[in-house]
C-alpha cells in the first residue's frame, strides 16, 4: 500500500510506526479487550509524528490486525505529548506530477477512513499535539477524548492547502457549519491560531476532556462507558438547515477578503467549497473533492512558496546564520533597560518573564519609573488573571522588578538595554555614563531601529561589547529580532546576545550594523515610493491600493498610521543621509509631523476607513498622477533594487535571512513565500539587477 514513489533528491521519511497492543477492559467494566494503536516516530517530542506513504502503510497494517482480532473496539493514541502532526510536509515541494499528489491524497483516505467505516466502534485518545491530518485521523474515529494539555488544529488553510484527508467533509457534518468554519478557516487565517481542549470539546470536536496523570486510564474508562451503554454521546444532523450553510460560508469568505484584501487567495476559497459541499455529498464524493483539491494545490505556486517560507521559520527558529559558538555566552543575571516608556517597559516585562532574573528600570524622574513599574505589574496581574502564570510566580516576579532615576542601579548587571529617544548625541552620551558604571563585560544594547551602532560606541574604552537589538512592536508578539553587530563587537558579546534572544524565544538574525538594518530599511523604501507617488499628484486612494494584491496585513497608509510619520520621517531622513537620494523627504509627510497629524485614515462608527480631512489637507499638489499598475511596479523594482544593494554591502549573507526578517517582521504573506522568491517569480529581480535572488525551485533550498 506504500508504492508511491516519491521523486530522486525528496528527503528521507522518517516513519511513523503504529504499533498495536491489547488491553482488557474487564477492570473498566466491559469484557473483552480493546486493541490500542500507539503511534511513534521513535523520535523524541521534538520531532512530532507524521504521516508519509510508509507511515501510512504502517498504520494500515495496525488497522488490519485490530480489525481482525477479538477485540470489542479499536483505539489510537499518540506517544507521550504527541497525537500526530499530519502529513510529512518534506516531501511535497519534491513532487512533479499531479498523478503523485493524487495518491498521496487518496492513500491517507483510503486508511484513515477504515476507523470510521469500521463494525467495531472505534476512538481517538488525543493525548497530546494533533495537527491537520493528525486531528483528521481521530475525526474519522467514532468518538474522541483529549487532554487537557492537548493543541489541536487544522492548519491547512494557512500553508495554501486544504484539510485534504477528511476534515473538510467530516468536521462541518459533526460540529456543524459554522464551527467548522470557524476551525477550518478563521483559525488559520488568524496565524494558525491553535485549540485549547476546553475550546475543542465546547466545539464538538472531542466528547470528553481528562487531565494528562491518568489521561489513557480516563479514556478507556470512556470507551468502555459507550461500549456498556452507560455513556450516550449525542450527535447533531446539521445537514438540513441550507440556510445555516449559506450564512457560514459568507463569514468565511468576508474573513478571506478582510485578511488578504484584493490578494487572489484559492486555498481558503478552496476549503469553503468543500464545506459547502459537506451538506449534501456522500463521504466518498466528498473524500475525492479533497483528493483533486488537494492535489491541485500541491503543485501549484502559492503553496511551494508557503512551504519555502514555513520551512525557512522553522529552520532559523533553531540556528541563528553566523552566530558565534554558545559556550562563548557570558551568564546574565541580571538586566538593566534604560527609559520606562512603553518600548522600554514591553521589553522590561519580556526579558522579566523569560529570563526571570531581576530587572531594573530607569528614567529622567521618579513619575516616569514608577509608570513603567505599574505597566509592568499590571500586565503580570493579566497574566495571573489569565492562568498563564501562578499567583506565586506573579508575585515573585513583581518583587524582582525594580526601578530608578540613578543607573548605578546597573553596577552589577550583565545586559544594559536602551529604549530612549532616537536621537545619535543622545545615545553616545548614555553609553559612555553607563560605561563608568557597569562592568567591562557587561554587553551594552541599542533597540535602535535607524541609527548607527557603530557611532554610539566611538570613543568607549569597550566598544566591543556594544551590539544593537533590534524589536519589533508590539514586544511579545513580533517574533523577529534584529542583532546589529559593529565591526568591533566582539564574539562573546554576540552569543550573549543570541543567548539571551533565544530565552526570550524569539527567531534572530544577525546583521552588519547599517542603516534601519533590513526590515525597516525595505519598508522605508517601498513605502516611499507610495507617499512619492502620492506627492506627484497620484490620488491616495490609487496609491495606497497598490499593493493590496499581495495580501499584506494592512496598506502603505495605514503601516503609516501604526508607525506614526514622526517615526516614518525620522527613518527616512536618516536612510536619506546615509544611502543618499533614493530615499526621499516627502514634503506631505513633513506637514503631518509639524502638524501633528497621525493618521491618513480614521474609523467610522461602522468601523470602516475614510480619509481623515486633515491629513487631505496637506498632501503635496503634484501634477504627474499614476496608475494602480505603475505605483505596485516603481515599489516592487525599488525593493528589488534595495535587497540587490543589501546583499552586496553584506548586509546580512543570505537571501533567505532577508526573506525571514520580511516574514516575520513586517508580516510578508506566506503564501508569497519569501520576499525575494515572489520578486524572483515577477520578474522584477532579473528586471532590476540583472539574475534571480534564488535559484528555480527554491523550495528544495531548504
Amino acid at each position: 500500500m506504500s508504492d508511491i514513489k516519491l521523486p530522486d533528491g525528496a528527503p528521507e521519511e522518517v516513519i511513523t510506526q503504529a504499533l498495536v497492543r491489547e488491553l482488557d477492559l474487564t477492570p473498566f467494566g466491559h469484557s473483552g479487550t480493546l486493541s490500542l494503536i500507539t503511534l511513534d516516530n521513535g523520535m523524541d517530542h521534538n520531532r512530532p509524528s507524521t504521516f508519509g506513504p510508509q507511515s501510512l502503510a504502517s498504520l494500515n497494517n495496525a488497522i488490519t490486525t485490530a480489525l481482525e482480532s477479538n477485540s470489542v473496539a479499536v483505539a489510537i493514541t499518540g506517544k507521550p505529548f504527541i497525537f500526530a502532526a499530519g502529513a510529512d510536509l518534506s516531501a511535497l515541494g519534491f513532487l512533479q506530477e499531479k498523478s503523485q499528489a493524487l495518491a498521496i491524497g487518496k492513500l491517507g483516505h483510503d486508511v484513515f477512513r477504515r476507523l470510521g467505516e469500521s463494525a467495531k466502534p472505534t476512538f481517538a485518545f488525543v493525548n497530546g499535539l494533533a495537527l491537520g491530518g493528525g486531528l483528521e485521523v481521530a475525526l474519522h474515529s467514532h468518538y474522541r477524548t483529549a487532554a487537557t494539555t492537548a493543541f489541536t488544529a487544522l492548519p491547512e488553510c494557512f500553508l495554501g492547502l486544504v484539510p485534504g484527508w477528511g476534515g473538510a467533509t467530516l468536521l462541518p457534518r459533526l460540529i456543524g457549519p459554522e464551527k467548522a468554519v470557524q476551525v477550518i478557516i478563521l483559525n488559520a487565517l488568524n496565524n494558525n491560531t491553535m485549540m485549547k481542549s476546553k475550546d475543542a470539546i465546547a466545539l464538538g470536536v472531542v466528547d470528553a476532556v481528562f487531565a494528562p496523570a491518568d489521561f489513557l486510564e480516563k479514556s478507556i474508562g470512556f470507551a468502555a462507558g459507550v461500549l456498556n451503554g452507560s455513556i450516550t454521546v449525542p450527535r447533531v444532523d446539521h445537514t438540513g438547515d441550507p440556510k445555516a450553510w449559506d450564512t457560514a460560508i459568507a463569514t468565511g469568505k468576508a474573513a478571506i477578503a478582510k485578511k488578504y484584501g484584493g490578494a487572489d487567495i484559492t486555498a481558503p476559497h478552496r476549503a469553503l467549497e468543500l464545506i459547502a459541499a459537506a451538506r449534501t455529498n456522500t463521504l466518498s464524493q466528498g473524500f475525492d473533492a479533497e483528493d483533486i483539491a488537494l492535489a491541485e494545490l500541491t503543485m501549484s505556486n502559492p503553496l511551494r512558496a508557503s512551504l519555502y517560507a514555513f520551512n525557512l521559520i522553522q529552520k532559523k527558529r533553531k540556528k541563528v546564520e553566523g552566530a558565534p559558538k554558545a559556550a562563548l555566552a557570558r551568564k546574565v543575571t541580571k538586566v538593566g533597560v534604560v527609559g520606562a516608556g512603553l518600548m522600554a517597559s514591553q521589553l522590561a516585562l519580556i526579558i522579566l518573564r523569560n529570563l526571570k532574573v531581576p530587572v531594573v528600570i530607569t528614567d529622567l524622574d521618579q513619575e516616569r519609573v514608577d509608570k513603567g513599574l505599574a505597566y509592568i505589574r499590571t500586565e503580570l496581574a493579566k497574566l495571573v488573571e489569565k492562568r498563564r502564570i501562578t499567583p506565586e510566580s506573579g508575585a515573585w516576579l513583581s518583587s524582582i522588578v525594580t526601578g530608578s532615576t540613578d543607573k548605578k542601579v546597573f553596577a552589577d548587571a550583565g545586559f544594559v538595554i536602551e529604549a530612549i529617544f532616537e536621537e545619535l548625541e543622545l545615545k553616545k552620551k548614555l553609553f559612555t555614563e553607563l560605561e563608568s558604571i557597569v562592568s567591562p563585560e557587561c554587553v551594552l544594547a541599542t533597540n535602535t531601529s535607524s541609527l548607527s551602532v557603530t557611532k554610539m560606541s566611538e570613543g568607549l574604552k569597550n566598544p566591543e561589547r556594544v551590539i544593537g537589538f533590534h524589536f519589533f512592536n508590539p514586544v511579545a508578539v513580533m517574533p523577529l529580532l534584529e542583532i546589529a553587530r559593529t565591526s568591533a563587537t566582539d564574539d562573546a558579546t554576540t552569543a550573549t546576545a543570541v543567548s539571551v534572544g533565544k530565552e526570550l524565544k524569539k527567531t534572530m538574525v544577525i546583521v552588519k550594523d547599517s542603516p534601519a538594518f533590513v526590515v525597516n530599511r525595505l519598508l522605508t523604501r517601498f513605502m516611499g515610493e507610495i507617499t512619492d507617488a502620492i506627492d506627484e499628484g497620484t490620488p491616495p486612494e490609487i496609491a495606497d491600493a497598490a499593493m493590496k494584491p499581495l495580501g499584506l496585513p494592512m496598506t502603505s497608509l495605514e503601516l503609516l498610521g501604526l508607525v506614526g510619520p514622526g517615526v516614518a520621517l525620522h527613518v527616512a531622513e536618516t536612510l536619506h543621509e546615509n544611502l543618499g537620494p533614493r530615499y526621499r523627504i516627502s514634503p506631505t509627510m513633513q506637514r503631518f509631523v509639524k502638524e501633528g497629524v497621525r493618521t491618513f485614515y480614521i474609523k467610522n462608527e461602522d468601523g470602516t476607513l475614510a480619509a481623515n480631512p486633515a491629513a487631505v489637507a496637506l498632501l503635496e499638489k503634484g501634477t504627474k498622477p499614476s496608475t494602480v499598475e505603475e505605483v505596485r511596479h516603481r515599489a516592487l523594482t525599488a525593493l528589488a533594487e534595495e535587497a540587490r544593494m543589501m546583499l552586496d554591502e553584506g548586509v546580512v549573507a543570505t537571501a533567505a535571512e532577508i526573506d525571514l526578517c520580511m516574514l516575520l517582521g513586517c508580516g510578508w504573506p506566506l503564501h508569497l513565500g519569501g520576499i525575494l522568491p515572489y520578486l524572483d517569480r515577477e520578474g522584477f529581480s532579473e528586471a532590476a539587477g540583472g539574475s534571480r535572488f534564488h535559484p528555480p525551485g527554491v523550495a528544495s533550498l531548504l
